[in-house]
């Protein structure tokens, strides 16, 4: 079935929002490598990777229904973090904001009886409820660490150890 009409704009929108949501962790992880905490700037770094594949699944499921995807204007990226828990906080917004906008696509594909966009769409909530747990869970723990120096640098070892897949979807 060819991608048409409300649903296919606003999977293109959701094309440049996994590319803003791919920038916004990439300044987070120049923040965070600002203050000296690679590890967390690796887990930031991966986590931007991870929604450049976001991206080129919208892409794949644009192109194999026969529409044209193609970016819109961004917003220009403005995170400016004092700490950790800053960095995190905003990563959490964020992932919220895709989060509801995943939402809005099932809605509107619902609404428009698009039965072939509810596999992807499918497969985004379950992702995004994913993003959102571990990012919540590492602000709990951030919360809980506050100043500790010694307690951020074993958080910073630890997230350090997440590899990145790539940017090429799975």
């Amino acid at each position: 079935m060819k991608l048409t009409g409300k649903l296919m704009e606003a999977i293109n929108d959701q094309v440049t929002l996994e590319m803003e949501a791919a920038v916004v962790y990439r300044q987070l992880a120049i923040e965070m490598e600002v203050i000296d905490l690679p590890g967390i700037a690796g887990w930031f770094r991966a986590q931007s990777d991870e929604e450049i594949v976001h991206c080129e699944k919208f892409i794949a499921h644009m192109v194999d229904r026969d529409a044209h995807p193609a970016f819109k204007a961004m917003p220009a990226v403005t995170v400016e973090v004092d700490s950790v828990l800053d960095a995190f906080t905003a990563a959490l917004k964020h992932e919220q904001k895709v989060s509801e906008a995943i939402r809005e696509l099932y809605r509107i594909a619902q609404a428009e009886g698009d039965i072939d966009a509810i596999p992807l769409l499918n497969w985004f909530v379950d992702e995004q409820l994913e993003e959102e747990a571990t990012v919540s869970e590492i602000v709990g723990r951030v919360s809980l660490i506050g100043d500790d120096g010694p307690g951020l640098l074993r958080l910073d070892s630890e997230l350090g150890d997440r590899t990145s897949a790539g940017t090429e979807p799975a």
